[in-house]
């Protein structure tokens, strides 16, 4: 069957904007044009808007997604199972946070008590989900399952003053990068410090430090576009900028 970018757009809820913006990114194309110049989209092309809001859905960028469907080793079958595998740990994770809000309920009405522990679990898991989303398959490629496995558990483990310390650090860690920046020295006082924090930071979730694998993840940050846009989106160059200084912090040759 084939359908006009309306027909198409009233189809799977989304506006005919956003399906002329995907074909001017290249991401969804008509199969054709026809005589009266209208877009025409055929099974082909369903079965690729699916995917891409499959995507959109776990919050994946557009240019991420372009990637991923344009390559020549893209497997569907594969990809349909990763995303499946990928709402249900995004269910467990709602199914959480609801069993949180109604002990909270009850809690508030004094019909059962709570941990401090039990009130972040639900928030603890979420970060966990979205981490493992964005960045599970490269970390646990570079660094191990047991690695990843026991830094989830020390995060799952946070007492809320360690979680909100963490969470504090993190900003600190941006902060002091912007500072450090204005200088563009990576070994200035400033950007060492930046590295420290960000060594501090490590701890709350690593089981033990090394110099090693601390420069290691730095070089992913420059390495991955995903690490590279977080460190990036406030100035360009952050995530290299954050890599030479704790290459010197940790004394690693690059």
């Amino acid at each position: 069957m084939e359908y006009t970018v309306q027909k198409l757009g009233q189809l799977a809820g989304v506006s005919t904007r956003t399906l002329r913006y995907y074909d001017e990114i290249g991401i969804l194309k008509p199969a054709r044009i026809n005589s009266s110049g209208y877009r025409i989209y055929g099974q082909a092309e369903v079965d690729r808007l699916q995917q891409i809001l499959f995507y959109r859905e776990l919050g994946v960028s557009l240019d991420r997604i372009k990637k991923i469907i344009t390559d020549p080793s893209f497997d569907k079958a594969k990809a349909l199972a990763e995303h499946r595998a990928q709402l249900l740990d995004k269910r467990r994770q709602l199914d959480l946070l609801i069993v949180n809000v109604e002990k909270t309920i009850s809690m508030t009405e004094g019909r059962a008590t709570m941990t401090d522990k039990e009130k972040f679990e639900g928030f603890k898991q979420r970060l966990i989900e979205e981490n493992e989303q964005k960045y599970g398959k490269e970390i646990r490629e570079k660094y191990g399952d047991d690695t990843v496995d026991q830094s989830n558990e020390k995060l799952k483990n946070m007492t809320q003053e360690e979680y909100e310390e963490v969470t504090a650090l993190e900003k600190r860690i941006l902060d002091t990068l912007a500072e450090a920046l204005k200088d563009g020295d990576p070994a200035s006082e400033t950007a060492q410090r930046a590295a420290d924090l960000h060594k501090q930071w490590l701890t709350y979730y690593w089981k033990e430090y090394s110099k090693e694998a601390h420069a290691g993840l730095a070089q992913m940050y420059v390495d991955d576009e995903r690490f590279k846009a977080y460190y990036d989106k406030q100035q360009p160059g952050t995530a290299e900028f954050l890599r030479d200084a704790v290459y010197i912090y940790t004394e690693q040759k690059r």
